[in-house]
């Protein structure tokens, strides 16, 4: 299905390699799996995927947006298998955050929200393949030395 062939490139870390590097015109991925999105809200109609989409234009993430999940206990769940994944070698995986499911607990309305980078769009109008050669304080680019 659908769901396992991305969650299997999500796993080897090639939805880069064969989705999101091979996107010129401007696209939406949604539906993003689980796994991708632990912060995210359960999609309504599909159990393994969530509500979230990134706008990519020229093989470049330009925005980025989801439902926030509001689910204490899901959370937490969702931070544990995170944690499990950093144990297997997944750099980007995300850290358990205590603090955020106790805040989680006194209750957070439905939030949605989306962010664009000023940054991604200065790279996409300046056609630069990486994100140090847009940024504006050149103290946070790593020296070459």
């Amino acid at each position: 299905s659908c769901v396992c062939v991305c969650m299997r490139l999500c796993r080897y870390g090639e939805v880069g390699h064969f989705i999101e590097e091979k996107i010129v015109s401007p696209a939406f991925i949604t539906d993003h799996p689980t796994i991708m999105s632990p912060l995210a809200k359960q999609h309504r109609h599909h159990r393994h995927r969530t509500e979230r989409f990134e706008l990519f234009i020229a093989g470049r993430e330009l925005a980025n947006a989801y439902t926030e999940l509001n689910q204490p206990d899901v959370q937490r769940e969702r931070f544990k298998a995170q944690q499990a994944a950093a144990a297997g070698g997944d750099d980007e995986a995300q850290p358990m955050d205590e603090p955020f499911c106790t805040a989680l607990e006194y209750g957070l309305p439905p939030t949605a929200g989306w962010g664009m980078g000023i940054d991604r769009m200065v790279m996409l109008l300046t056609n630069q393949q990486s994100i140090k050669e847009v940024l504006l304080f050149p103290a946070m680019k790593p020296s070459e030395a």
